[in-house]
């Protein structure tokens, strides 16, 4: 009860300044450390103040658990919807089976002709456009279901395909008029036209917020002239539309006159728009990637999307809504690797045994199968939600990407180790794989970038919170039991009682366990979030390697409970499989539970804070050395 006491006078001296903390503050503190995602994901929101929020990862940051959006598990296809999307998996698997050559494609750089042409003929570049624009009209769920094909066979079209609806043209999608949507869907739903995303610049990578292409309106005000160039873009050589951010001159009621940035359609036909040549990569080599440069370029006022100055909601939003098939792709990927590995080892005989019945190799199917299960439920518990007309889904969209990149890159190399030399071999196609695979934990958000995000978009949700009730002990009279519930709380934590909502009426019978053991970690997490603002306020958003911990708690309890929420509607439903459903997630759940408390306990344990200082020093060292720093074992 003394340390509730201390907790109420903490609040009122702290004055919850973390509250205070807008998403310009954010951007403005995380500038000096060149991050995209505090610097151009947390402005994205320019979210409305809710009391209330529907979005789980959101109220993690609270300690509540929100089950609205995760249990049961999600589905927002209707009868006739899974009945359509049902009729494009055979031909869609068959395409690229039979069809499509994901080896000549890296092997040229390049998609050949045929291919090409056989995803025009499929409506492959309109998925998500409403048939009125020539596109097949699909949900987020079936798009999902769909690229999750393309990813398994050739990720260099899948970015391709991507770069074009999922980013390209999205933005005319979400913010378009409906004159804009007229002119420019119906080419580019059929591929008649290809559409990038032009943010990336020289100068500008992650810290989107300083790029230097500028855009003035004309003397007669009809256009504006771009001038400036763009790096990195995907489809840049060979698109026809492109979607750009430049800054623009935005003057205030005030009178005074500052560069925001705006977004514009822009046509190669414009004139002034260049490409250079294609950039040789590491992998997904067939998608084109170039320099795309802008001189003296008039575009029509009537080309702006969304509001002069506002592009940068423009692009977040973008970058939000494009996100969530990246997960689903990569569960795809992750089958696809999975066979191959599955079939080697099931035929590979040593030592006088098949190799797939040693126990190394089963662990290393079995946790590639988790970590490929694990992905699969947060993508379709994602797109679902989206469906349904959530429209808080970024923090979750950020856990999705970042889990299933990393999952992916695991399944791809567990998946060679198995292979052995013959995985190794460019034969086996796996090398290709794993030369695909590594952007993604770099592109559309850094992985590293997007876990500040989730971190910092989560605080400044919880700060609200903290807010609401500072205003209960102003006034304890009428909020006696809100400020005792907050008593009873603490108190129960510190004779250690858990006082977590119970999850078992959401889970089958036989999952009580593993929903205990996130029950306690979603507590956990709120207490510890708690801790992290009184004691940092407004300064949290300095602490990167604790925002780093907090960022993989918030990853492995979304994880936790959409495996959990999947596995009992299987189970409930008596799916085929069920049971091995059941098995993956109560692994995931034990090990999970594992790595939150060691997490959670980083954040405050004195140890972690002098091997903080200590690994901050060791940088420093060799910033200022340009190499290690140590003595050279033979003295030199």
């Amino acid at each position: 009860m003394m340390r509730c006491s201390r907790l109420v006078a903490s609040i009122s001296r702290q004055k919850l300044s973390v509250c205070q903390i807008t998403h310009r503050s954010l951007l403005a503190s995380t500038q000096q450390n060149r991050s995209k995602a505090t610097a151009v994901e947390t402005e994205t929101q320019d979210v409305k103040t809710q009391k209330a929020s529907r979005s789980f990862a959101m109220g993690l940051f609270c300690g509540q658990i929100n089950p609205e959006q995760v249990f049961p598990f999600p589905n927002s296809l209707s009868p006739e919807q899974t009945e359509a999307l049902e009729m494009y998996i055979d031909p869609v698997t068959k395409f690229f089976e039979e069809v499509n050559n994901a080896d000549k494609n890296d092997s040229m750089a390049a998609i050949e002709d045929h291919t090409f042409e056989g995803l025009k003929e499929m409506g492959a570049f309109g998925l998500q456009v409403s048939t009125e624009h020539n596109g097949l009209g699909l949900s987020n769920t079936q798009y999902a279901r769909i690229v999750e094909i393309v990813g398994e066979y050739d990720l260099g079209i899948g970015i391709a395909l991507g770069a074009h609806q999922s980013i390209g043209f999205k933005g005319i999608l979400l913010f378009g008029t409906p004159e804009q949507k007229a002119k420019y869907l119906p080419k580019l739903a059929v591929g008649k036209t290809l559409a990038a995303f032009c943010l990336t610049e020289p100068s500008s990578g992650s810290d989107a917020s300083s790029i230097r292409s500028k855009a003035v309106l004309s003397k007669d005000g009809k256009h504006y002239i771009l001038n400036g160039s763009k790096i990195w873009i995907s489809n840049g050589g060979i698109a026809e539309i492109f979607t750009v951010f430049a800054q623009t001159p935005v003057t205030d009621a005030d009178g005074n006159t500052t560069d925001k940035i705006t977004a514009f359609v822009v046509e190669r036909g414009f004139g002034g728009v260049s490409s250079g040549p294609p950039e040789n990569k590491m992998g997904i080599k067939c998608s084109n990637t170039a320099e795309v440069y802008f001189e003296d370029v008039k575009i029509p006022v009537e080309n702006i999307l969304g509001e002069v100055g506002g592009g940068f909601k423009v692009a977040m939003n973008i970058l939000n809504n494009g996100r969530f098939g990246m997960g689903a792709a990569l569960s795809g990927t992750m089958k696809g690797l999975i066979k191959k590995a599955v079939d080697h080892a099931a035929n590979r005989q040593q030592f006088g045994d098949y190799i797939h019945k040693y126990g190394v190799i089963q662990e290393k199917l079995a946790r590639m199968a988790m970590q490929q299960y694990v992905s699969e439920c947060m993508a379709y518990m994602l797109c679902a939600n989206m469906d349904a007309g959530s429209t808080e889904f970024q923090i979750e969209a950020a856990i999705s990407k970042i889990y299933a990149s990393e999952a992916a890159w695991f399944v791809a190399d567990e998946a060679i180790q198995i292979s052995g030399g013959m995985g190794y071999m460019r034969d086996s196609g796996l090398e290709r794989v794993m030369r695909d695979l590594r952007i993604f934990r770099i592109f559309e958000g850094t992985n590293d970038i997007l876990r500040l995000f989730i971190s910092l978009t989560g605080l400044q949700n919880a700060g609200k919170h903290l807010k609401e009730l500072q205003k209960a002990f102003k006034n304890p009279g009428g909020n006696f039991g809100t400020i005792m519930d907050i008593v009873n709380k603490r108190a129960k934590r510190m004779v250690g009682v858990s006082s977590a909502p119970s999850l078992d009426q959401y889970v089958h019978p036989s999952m009580k366990d593993s929903a205990g053991k996130t029950a306690k970690a979603i507590e956990d997490f709120g207490f510890s979030v708690e801790d992290l603002l009184i004691k940092h306020g407004k300064k949290i958003v300095d602490q990167q390697f604790l925002l780093w911990r907090l960022a993989e708690a918030t990853i492995d309890i979304y994880g936790m409970v959409a495996t959990l929420s999947k596995s009992s509607k299987s189970l409930s439903d008596g799916i085929e499989g069920a049971d091995y459903e059941a098995k993956l997630c109560k692994v995931f759940v034990n090990e999970a539970s594992t790595r939150i408390t060691k997490n959670l306990a980083y954040l405050k344990s004195s140890t972690e804070k002098e091997n903080i200082e200590s690994l901050k020093d060791a940088s420093k060292s060799v910033i200022e050395r340009g190499s290690v720093v140590q003595r050279h074992p033979v003295g030199f």
